[in-house]
């Protein structure tokens, strides 16, 4: 199905959803561009596939559902740099020793870039770390013209009779570079809270300051009622320190947050995978401090659902893209 006429099947649809936010804008697409969603897949795990979309709600596979590139491997997470370029952070496995990253011009093509092996025992701020890494992603700060590279190391190795211990004692640790090049510093922690977060990314707060977006990686209980959900923590300042994280954004069991600015430049998409591979949910917001309400999709009936996202997708990144550049990647990787 051509992208335009899938779109024309939709527009009741998106209606629907604006209507849920009273300060919200007619929907048109951003500059007439659309949204990428770099991703893997439940099949492929850690490589590299594309979805996009015109609204930010409904998305389609682009190259047939098959990857995009072969050779990378992560979570995918982009971000452009102050040359203008797009950066792409990934690495094998959490076994993986070194970070890697790709560098592309126009999110078609990408090329390697270069390797970081962050020496995890000089960490500041966490006593005990494992030699492992989980899913680095990236920032880059206009204001300071830098880029924060973090991820998550454990402190405790799991065990048959526990294995969540290895998760409570997930840390998110951070380094920032000029050039992803040269890297300043040991490797520290992001948080001086006691608590185990992964997933971990920031965003500008238009209100002023960040906002750090955090799975909460403790496992459900009655003492930790917030656990295995997406929350949320805005400082003043790019490397804190950050309050407490607020109440939950998602339901429970939910991880891998990508957010967007919906296409009426009003209101936040955050999407998040309810894992291992079941489906994705979205909630939504008139600013990153809520409030946050669940949006209703993926339900298996056309008519209930404000947004759709096709079966087996796993953790990725979404962002803008232009309409030139959503044409060129229709281009290179036909749905």
């Amino acid at each position: 199905m051509k992208l335009h006429a899938w779109l024309a099947g939709v527009l009741l649809a998106v209606t629907g959803l604006t209507a849920l936010a009273a300060d919200a804008a007619p929907a048109a697409s951003p500059a007439g561009g659309g949204y990428l969603f770099a991703h893997m897949t439940h099949a492929r795990y850690g490589v590299l596939h594309y979805a996009v979309s015109t609204d930010g709600l409904h998305w389609q596979r682009l190259n047939k559902g098959k990857a995009v590139n072969e050779e990378y491997h992560g979570h995918p997470f982009i971000v452009q740099g102050g040359d203008g370029r797009y950066y792409l952070v990934g690495n094998q496995s959490d076994d993986d020793q070194e970070i890697r990253f790709w560098v592309s011009d126009d999110l078609v093509k990408w090329t390697k870039f270069g390797t970081y092996k962050p020496d995890l025992s000089t960490a500041v701020g966490q006593p005990h770390p494992l030699q492992r890494i989980g899913a680095p992603k990236l920032f880059f700060d206009k204001a300071s013209r830098q880029f924060v590279l973090m991820w998550h190391t454990p402190n405790v190795p799991g065990s048959p009779d526990d294995p969540e211990r290895y998760w409570s004692s997930q840390r998110t640790l951070y380094v920032t570079s000029r050039d992803l090049r040269e890297f300043q510093g040991p490797p520290k922690r992001l948080f001086d809270w006691d608590m185990a977060t992964i997933d971990v990314f920031l965003v500008d707060n238009p209100g002023g300051g960040y906002c750090a977006v955090v799975k909460d990686e403790r496992f459900p209980s009655y003492i930790w009622t917030t656990g295995k959900t997406i929350r949320m923590s805005c400082g003043a300042n790019l490397l804190g320190p950050y309050p407490e994280p607020g109440p939950p954004l998602s339901p429970a069991f939910r991880e891998a947050p990508t957010l967007i600015r919906a296409p009426n430049g009003q209101d936040w998409l955050l999407y998040y995978e309810q894992y291992a591979g079941t489906s994705y949910g979205l909630s939504m917001a008139p600013r990153l401090e809520g409030p946050w309400i669940e949006v209703w999709g993926n339900s298996g009936v056309k008519e209930w659902n404000r947004f759709e996202m096709p079966a087996t997708l796993r953790h990725g990144f979404m962002m803008a893209v232009t309409k030139a550049q959503l044409d060129a990647l229709l281009k290179a990787y036909p749905e």
